[in-house]
């Protein structure tokens, strides 16, 4: 134990910070070599990949001796900024909790991922279990959405926090820029103007209704519904005049089964409903990023694995459940790769206080360990 709580304390204790969401923050680069010189150490086959210049995913291989199952083990190197932290990369052990930035999120989870691997090496096991050591998913998931192409599995575990808990679901999520257009005039002449803000309040009732009819509707047995939201919104240049433009976007947060056409499909109908009452009303509409949901079936060998090695070191069945977030799992998933998400219990997520829970972290590393065994063997 005292090993796993050096490993998580000197990986908390270096700043990962993505400067995707923090401008001239450090990124992967130093953790990345710290994860690679442990791997080599522990005798692993390790390589280095870099998706983004200075930013390198860490590949660690504990190559089987042939003929069966490969597992992917998967956990992300980068963290949220510091927030309001006042000691961000200085952990402390309190109470059987590990404070500090990354904690929790994820840096516990590849820590048990990495303890379990240095023991697997020596297992002789048939298949080989690869540990991506990956960058950016907090951003962009530049990392995974590379190195899912370059190695392929048959069984993958996401190292997220899921409190012990089997995930085998999550939503996805589709961004649009809705723009609502007037006609600009002076303020004193309405005869002449057109308000585009006043014509996008139209619109965003009509997601609000539309986001209320989704969540009064669950459908997803773990999910529940989608939801939708306005996140941001812009118009008009000054207080004397009509403003000609407003630009609106919106998040759709979506289930199994719904695609980004069928989500801008639904905004679509809005804009045809407001123009039939509305002749005046017009808006463009422009797709954005999306990323896709996940759902893995409960009799997938992975699945039946990760229960089978929760018996025996927690000795009861693992709950099996959905998070309403997204994660590098579902592009995994895309490539063919069965997925799912089993991590550490703890708090604080991009909060101000984040803490993980250090012997759930040795349960995981003891149910990757297990899961090798039954899945690779």
């Amino acid at each position: 134990m005292k090993e796993l709580i050096n490993l998580i304390s000197d990986l908390v204790a270096i700043n990962s910070i993505n400067p995707g969401l923090a401008p001239g923050a450090p990124g992967e680069a130093e953790v990345g070599f710290y994860i690679a010189q442990w791997l080599k150490q522990a005798g692993l086959d390790v390589q280095i990949i870099e998706s983004v210049p200075g930013r390198p995913n860490v590949v660690g291989i504990a190559h089987g001796t042939g003929g069966g199952r490969n597992l992917l083990l998967n956990g992300h190197m980068d963290t949220v900024s510091a927030g309001g932290m006042l000691h961000p990369h200085e952990p402390v052990v309190n109470e059987g909790r590990l404070y500090g930035r990354g904690a929790y999120d994820m840096k516990g989870g590849l820590a048990a991922c990495m303890s379990a691997l240095a023991v697997i090496r020596k297992q002789h096991l048939r298949g080989d279990v690869i540990l991506q050591a990956v960058i950016d998913e907090e951003y962009g998931s530049l990392g995974t959405q590379e190195l899912s192409k370059r190695f392929h599995a048959d069984g993958a575990i996401v190292a997220e926090f899921t409190d012990l808990q089997l995930i085998l679901a999550h939503r996805g999520f589709v961004w649009f820029e809705v723009e609502t257009l007037g006609r600009a005039a002076h303020g004193s002449r309405p005869d002449l103007g057109v308000d585009a803000i006043v014509k996008m309040g139209k619109l965003l009732v009509e997601l609000e209704n539309l986001d209320q009819s989704l969540r009064s509707n669950p459908i997803h047995p773990l999910l529940g519904s989608g939801s939708l939201h306005a996140s941001l919104i812009k118009g008009g240049k000054e207080p004397s005049t009509y403003p000609d433009q407003c630009v609106l976007s919106v998040e759709r947060r979506t289930l199994p089964g719904e695609t980004p056409e069928r989500v801008e499909a639904e905004l679509l109908e809005i804009v045809e409903k407001i123009q039939r009452s509305d002749p005046a009303f017009q808006a463009v509409i422009r797709r954005g990023f999306d990323r896709s949901p996940l759902e893995t079936p409960e009799d997938a060998g992975i699945v039946k694995a990760v229960q089978a090695a929760g018996g025996i070191v927690l000795k009861r069945p693992l709950p099996i459940a959905g998070v309403p977030f997204w994660t590098d799992a579902a592009l995994l998933s895309a490539e063919g790769i069965p997925s799912l998400l089993f991590g550490p219990s703890g708090s604080g997520a991009h909060a101000d206080e984040e803490w993980v829970d250090l012997s759930s972290v040795k349960s995981c590393a003891e149910v990757y360990l297990a899961t090798a065994v039954e899945f690779c063997s």
